[in-house]
C-alpha cells in the first residue's frame, strides 16, 4: 500500500534522507521514529509531496505521488503535527470547505461530518468557530478533515500532542479501529510508548538511514547486547536508545 524506492533528499552537502526503501502492507499501523533531525519530517512531506526527492520515488496505493498525485491524494488522509484551521469558520463550515477538495458534498458531507464531529467529541462545538478551540480540540478537528473522505492510507505526524488523557485513549481506540478495516496507518512520533503499544511494526531512521525495521520483538533481537554492552530491558525506549547509540 506504501512503497518508498530509493527515496533520498540533498540539501547541499546535507543528506537528510539517504536512500530509504520501505514497503508497508495494507492495514498495517507502522511507526516512524528516530531522534531529532534524523530527517522524518523530510520523509513525511516526501512522501505527501510537498517536497520533492532528489531522487527515488513514493507509490501510495500503487499512485506515484510525483506522477499521479491527483490519484495518490484521493487516498490519503494526512494530519500534520502543526495542521492549520481557518479560524473564521466553525467546525463543521471547515469540514464542508475540505470535502469540497475531496468532492465529498451534498447528504454524504453531511453525513460524514455529523459522524466525524460526534466521534471525535467535537458535536457540541461543531457550529462554534474554530478560534475559540483548545489545541486539542483544533487537532480533533483537523483528524477529522483527515478522514473525511475515506481514505486508504492515513499519515499521523505527532497525534498525541495537545490531547488530553481521555483523548489520547480515544485516539489509540480509534488508530485500532481504523487498521483493523484495512486502513494503512503511517505513525510519526517521539512517544515511544504510543508506538509500542500500537504499531504492527517499526522503522527507526537515524541520520536519514532506516537502521533497524521489523516488530518490536524484532527490534530487541537487533538490539541484543554485545560484550560489554549493556543488556536491553525489552521496551522500546531501550531498544531504541540501544539501536540509535543513544543509551
Amino acid at each position: 500500500m506504501i512503497r518508498l524506492v530509493g527515496l533520498r533528499k540533498v540539501y547541499g552537502t546535507t543528506v537528510a534522507v539517504d536512500g530509504l526503501d520501505l514497503t508497508i502492507d495494507a492495514g498495517q499501523v507502522f511507526g516512524f521514529i528516530g531522534p531529532n533531525g534524523a530527517g522524518k519530517t523530510t520523509t513525511i512531506r516526501m512522501m505527501m509531496g510537498l517536497l520533492a526527492p532528489t531522487s527515488g520515488s513514493v507509490l501510495l496505493g500503487g499512485h506515484d505521488i510525483a506522477r499521479q498525485p491527483e490519484a495518490a491524494k484521493a487516498i490519503t488522509g494526512y494530519l500534520a503535527d502543526h495542521p492549520f484551521l481557518y479560524d473564521k469558520l466553525t467546525g463543521r463550515e471547515f469540514l464542508r470547505f475540505v470535502g469540497g477538495l475531496y468532492a465529498v458534498a451534498g447528504g454524504e458531507l453531511e453525513r460524514r461530518a455529523a459522524e466525524l464531529l460526534e466521534r471525535l467529541g467535537l458535536a457540541e462545538r461543531g457550529d462554534e468557530l474554530t478560534e475559540t478551540y483548545s489545541h486539542g480540540m483544533k487537532q480533533r478537528l483537523a483528524l477529522a478533515t483527515a478522514l473525511l473522505h475515506r481514505p486508504r492510507i492515513l499519515f499521523l505526524a505527532e497525534p498525541m500532542v495537545g490531547l488530553d488523557p481521555k483523548g489520547a485513549v480515544e485516539l489509540r481506540r480509534l488508530v485500532g479501529e481504523l487498521s483493523a478495516t484495512g486502513i494503512t496507518i503511517f505513525l510519526s512520533t517521539h512517544s515511544l510508548g504510543v508506538a509500542e503499544a500500537l504499531c504492527d511494526r517499526i522503522g527507526i531512521l537515524d541520520h536519514g538511514r532506516l537502521v533497524a525495521l521489523g516488530s518490536l520483538d524484532e527490534l530487541r533481537r537487533h538490539a541484543e547486547p554485545e560484550p560489554g554492552r549493556v543488556p536491553v530491558d525489552g521496551s522500546l525506549e531501550s531498544v531504541f536508545l540501544t539501536i540509535t547509540g543513544a543509551a
